[in-house]
Formats: C-alpha cells, structure tokens, sequence
C-alpha cells in the first residue's frame, strides 16, 4: 500500500473525521455522522483507495535537483 495523501490532506481529514464522530457521539447530528470513520482512518494510514483509482496523490513529489556550483 503505497501512500498517496499528503501531510495537509492527512491532517484535514483526521480532524473532519474525528469532527463527525464526536457530533454523533454528542447526539448533534444523525447516525450518518459516522461516515467520519472513513475520512479517519484514511487520514491516518495514509492511503485513500479513490485516489489510487483515479491516479490522484496528494503527496509531496520528490524531484532529483542537481546542486548548482
């Protein structure tokens, strides 16, 4: 499982997810709240199957720039 979401993607979708789940557990929001697992545990490991899918990543490229002299 090679990861495909970046620091930023990986962080936002930590704090969406846990976001839902605490609304749900708080009774402010319905059960479909807890669609905030996905995003949860995406963000933690790192890796979204839709974005393997559809070729998307979100990550930092890594570009092999020669140093200049």
């Amino acid at each position: 499982m090679k990861r495909n979401i970046g620091n930023l993607d990986s962080g936002l979708r930590i704090i969406v997810g846990v976001a839902l789940i605490a609304l749900v557990i708080m009774n402010v929001i319905g059960w479909w709240g807890w669609i905030g697992v996905v995003p949860l545990i995406t963000g933690v490991f790192r890796f979204c199957p839709a974005y393997r899918l559809l070729g998307i990543s979100s990550c930092q490229r890594k570009t092999l720039d020669k140093p200049s002299h």
